[in-house]
């Protein structure tokens, strides 16, 4: 049982510069590693607020100089928004540049905005995504490879800089598609998933829909790991945990309007953060999440452990305009005391990725 931060690098207004959300994103980085986080995710968004990161990639080989020994990882890269025979090269130079640290975290994407700008119909990423999972193990794992299919077509081609890591770095998927999800366990990728900010019957629902999966691959699912995306935070201090459970509920409020394709700027760029009749209160998500003590964080975490069983639990330690130097503190806290606690109540981790084997 390992812990990564997840870092979105959102803007929540202009009182925030685009420059100092990109250093807050690596200043957390280096404290993860410090604090004894294994991973830091970075995320993948275009053209707007909710995201200020359009490159995993570039940040996992910025934030390698800056770090020694934290895993990096996608999380995710959209594959359908890439140039494919420059994506799989830059996968081979940055797990180099990483030295042989980079985890690639891959999805099919959901923001119909981002793909209209990227000239990409949102209606065909499931099937460009397909596709993608066949190349990129061929690609990463042969020296001479071919792939021709409805979306992609690359003749005889090599990744002149190759992964250092043999056969190639972990892959994690994330999907809601079944028959995606049953593919990725039949192959031992990992997978990524979340209960967004809802409470214990969706930790349920989700372990349901992948006990589905494991079971319509045919295998028993060892061979994968399971990454459970998760807001918490602990502290004695209301105010403190209500401001990040108010940012929560600002990266939900965007997210929802890009989903369902409602969001409105006054600009073009800043958007509008609107209410919405599903938008789940401060005292909601206080009964969903682990937030709250020290020991209740660590209660509930156990709990919903107990539950998912997840390998690796990637906490959002960037949400909104959550103030850096709190977050920075948080980070120290579940570094010197929640992770160790955790680890020891449910037993060290069993699975480990490739690299580490």
């Amino acid at each position: 049982m390992d812990f990564g931060a997840f870092i979105l690098a959102q803007q929540r207004g202009y009182h925030q510069s685009s420059h100092q959300v990109i250093a807050n994103a690596v200043e957390q980085t280096v404290m993860a590693e410090k604090a004894g986080f294994s991973n830091a995710w970075y995320a993948e968004h275009h053209f707007n607020n909710y995201s200020l990161s359009p490159s995993p990639l570039m940040m996992v080989a910025h934030c390698a100089g800056k770090t020694s020994t934290i895993r990096l990882g996608s999380a995710v890269c959209i594959l359908p928004l890439y140039h494919a025979p420059r994506f799989l090269a830059e996968v081979g130079f940055v797990d180099t540049l990483s030295n042989g640290r980079l985890e690639l975290g891959i999805g099919v994407g959901y923001q119909d905005f981002e793909f209209q700008r990227f000239d990409t119909n949102l209606a065909d990423a499931g099937k460009i995504f397909e596709e993608y999972l066949e190349v990129i193990p061929k690609a990463l794992t042969q020296k001479i490879f071919e792939h021709h299919s409805e979306y992609l077509n690359i003749p005889p081609s090599s990744i002149a800089t190759r992964p250092m890591q043999d056969p190639m770095p972990p892959l994690w998927i994330t999907t809601g598609n079944p028959k995606i999800r049953a593919h990725a366990f039949r192959e031992g990728y990992n997978m990524f998933v979340t209960a967004l900010l809802n409470g214990m019957d969706s930790v349920r629902h989700v372990r349901g829909q992948l006990d589905q999966a494991i079971e319509e691959s045919g295998t028993d699912g060892s061979k994968s790991r399971i990454g459970f995306l998760r807001c918490g935070y602990a502290s004695d201090n209301d105010a403190e945990i209500d401001s990040y459970l108010e940012n929560a509920i600002f990266q939900r409020r965007l997210s929802f309007s890009l989903k369902n394709r409602t969001q409105t700027t006054d600009d073009g760029y800043m958007m509008k953060e609107v209410p919405s009749e599903g938008d789940p209160t401060i005292e909601d998500l206080r009964r969903n999440l682990p937030v709250g003590s020290v020991n209740r964080v660590i209660e509930r975490l156990i709990e919903e452990i107990e539950v998912l069983r997840p390998d690796h639990i990637a906490l959002q330690t960037q949400l909104g305009d959550f103030d850096q130097k709190t977050m920075l503190k948080q980070m120290e806290l579940w570094g010197d005391t929640i992770i160790p606690a955790v680890q020891k109540a449910v037993g060290s981790t069993t699975k480990v990725s490739a690299a580490a084997e």
